[in-house]
């Protein structure tokens, strides 16, 4: 991909603060990151998002991500580790190279999570059902 960022720091196009790499995985820096440490890890392979993802892709990276995550919690000092994925625009992807966040956490560092909504044991059971249809 000519005009992938990720793809031109994976061919060392461009810099980046590698923390991590193989054959198959790399991680770095996040040049925007939440807390120092924010890390990324992504497939070599060019893959949009986790729909993109094979099975043998989605072994190479979140096998990697809890030894990045380790690695980063260390380092770092961190009191935890949000671990997420953005796909598709409505969901806050920016990028289009399938990427996990490793973002070491703190205790009032200022970030909140996200707060769920109340459903119905209806809608759940009837969204349970599609799913499992959808599988």
């Amino acid at each position: 991909m000519n005009d992938c960022i990720f793809c031109k720091i994976i061919s060392k196009e461009i810099p980046a603060d590698i923390i991590y790499e193989d054959d198959h995985v790399i991680s770095f820096l996040d040049i925007k990151g939440l807390n120092p440490g924010h890390s990324l890890v992504i497939p070599k392979k060019h893959c949009e998002n986790i729909y993109s993802f094979d099975s043998e892709t989605a072994q190479q990276v979140f096998t990697v991500v809890p030894v990045i995550a380790r690695a980063i919690k260390q380092a770092v000092d961190a009191n935890g580790i949000n671990i997420g994925m953005n796909n598709e625009i409505a969901a806050g992807q920016a990028v289009f190279h399938a990427h996990v966040h490793v973002i070491p956490r703190y205790r009032n560092d200022g970030y909140q999570l996200w707060e769920g909504k109340p459903v119905s044991h209806e809608v759940s059971q009837d969204i349970a059902d599609k799913i499992k249809k959808a599988l």
